[in-house]
């Protein structure tokens, strides 16, 4: 196991239990992919954690194997990613779901491991456990609307797309897919580029299935997915914002106004304290 993995693992009975550790680790503590699956487990709790975890094993056990062929080769960042892409999509059959991009399914790992079919930051999950299995510099990447991957090699860096089957992205395809994404206008900025911690990815993975439960009016699991973020994330405060609005929107406005009055004690100059604070009025004149 490499270094960066957690001893701990989460027992099926108890996933939020281990979220809340997660909660109290330093980033580079977290076990990536055991955090997913536990958020995983909380929708799945019938399903046999071992033989995911195995999986993941065999994964990081082929891609081993693999660098120890190529080794009489030079290892180069080419070499690394040849390898990675390799295992995971040539191998395993890993896809970006193109077809059925908002499914539900595509954010719980368990259901992208089982079908071979996930969003960018799912796959991207298994990318990066895959690589700092063997120590590799690999990290996800702040790229907005679709997640990518960064791998680093001797000075070297290859700006990797999970959902598409490893490809090394270009920068005028970044800048592209920037444009497609947040319109003509918009532009290629460094931070782009810079690195997320665990936790980011975790919660980027997480806001995926908020955000379509949203859009499906479902609020009730939203405030689940949300709680459930929150056990990794404490300190966020933007949850506390999210989760009093999607209370308000169930119906449970005494719940609402205390997660509003929580992330207003705690926004500072938030973006979002005038919109909060205006809804809570709200809430409050309808309570009364």
């Amino acid at each position: 196991m490499a270094a960066w993995m957690s001893q701990d693992r989460f027992s099926s009975d108890d996933p939020r239990d281990y979220l809340r550790l997660v909660g109290t680790q330093a980033d580079d503590a977290i076990d990536l992919a055991e955090a997913a699956l536990a958020f995983a487990a909380i929708d799945n709790p019938q399903c046999p954690v071992a033989r995911y975890r195995e999986h993941l094993q065999a994964i990081a056990r082929d891609v081993a194997e693999e660098a120890k062929r190529l080794s009489a080769g030079p290892d180069t960042l080419g070499a690394r990613t040849m390898i990675l892409n390799e295992v995971i999509f040539a191998r395993h059959g890993y896809r970006g779901d193109s077809h059925n991009y908002d499914d539900l399914q595509n954010a719980n790992l368990m259901r992208v491991i089982d079908r071979r079919r996930g969003l960018p930051v799912s796959l991207g999950i298994i990318y990066i456990h895959a690589g700092r299995a063997q120590n590799w510099d690999v990290t996800g990447i702040n790229f907005p609307a679709h997640f990518m991957v960064r791998l680093s090699h001797s000075g070297q860096r290859a700006i990797i797309d999970p959902f598409n089957e490893g490809t090394v992205r270009e920068v005028s395809e970044l800048r592209e897919m920037i444009k497609t994404s947040h319109g003509e206008n918009a532009a290629l900025h460094p931070e782009h580029y810079a690195a997320v911690g665990s936790r980011d990815v975790l919660l980027r993975l997480q806001n995926n299935l908020k955000l379509r439960l949203c859009q499906s009016d479902d609020n009730a699991r939203a405030v689940k997915v949300v709680e459930n973020m929150m056990l990794i994330a404490p300190d966020e405060v933007g949850l506390w914002h999210d989760l009093g609005a999607l209370r308000g929107k169930t119906g449970n406005l005494r719940a609402a106004i205390s997660a509003l009055e929580t992330f207003l004690g705690r926004a500072g100059q938030n973006a979002h304290r005038h919109q909060a604070a205006a809804l809570l009025q709200e809430l409050r004149t309808k309570l009364n």
